[in-house]
């Protein structure tokens, strides 16, 4: 898909450098990870899922995160970065001046609130190009427990089908 036009790949890998060299490590997935549920984009959730799993949580605590992160045992400041993340996904335009007031309330400053806003914009351009193109998730994230990949709407379906008319990913 993105090997039509190379030098577009390579700014944005560069700019999710940049972005993600911003903030936490795990934030940034779990940000992502929420962004990328709330736009259905079912390759990005489990690219996301699977660097959860492989870097910063077990199967269990997982599965639970999916299930309902307000009730993960997260951190109250991860709650709500990634409920603002799925404000931020959801109406970018929406967000309010509360929903600022939330996050720093938790004790995250104006850069950490900015850096969870590049993260899920970043997401909402590579999600937008990947559901445009028809793209279908790497074969690799099978290995996923399948509660994982159905959280983000992963069927063995999504595996192998691909759009007529985008000529695959």
């Amino acid at each position: 898909m993105l090997a039509l036009r190379p030098e577009v790949y390579h700014a944005w890998l560069r700019l999710g450098e940049v972005v993600r060299a911003g903030m936490d490590p795990r934030r940034y997935e779990l940000v992502t990870l929420t962004a990328a549920r709330r736009l259905g984009s079912t390759y990005c959730g489990l690219a996301h899922a699977a660097a959860l799993l492989e870097r910063f949580y077990d199967d269990v605590a997982l599965r639970a995160i999916m299930a309902d992160h307000h009730d993960a045992g997260l951190a109250p400041v991860d709650v709500a970065a990634m409920d603002f993340a799925d404000r931020v996904a959801a109406d970018p335009a929406g967000v309010t001046e509360g929903d600022i007031a939330v996050l720093r309330g938790h004790g995250l400053t104006d850069a950490d609130i900015f850096q969870i806003v590049l993260a899920v914009c970043l997401r909402r351009f590579f999600s937008g190009i990947l559901s445009a193109v028809g793209a279908v998730p790497d074969p690799v994230f099978r290995a996923l427990p399948p509660d994982v990949r159905a959280a983000v709407g992963a069927t063995d379906e999504a595996f192998t089908r691909q759009r007529d008319d985008a000529g695959g990913s």
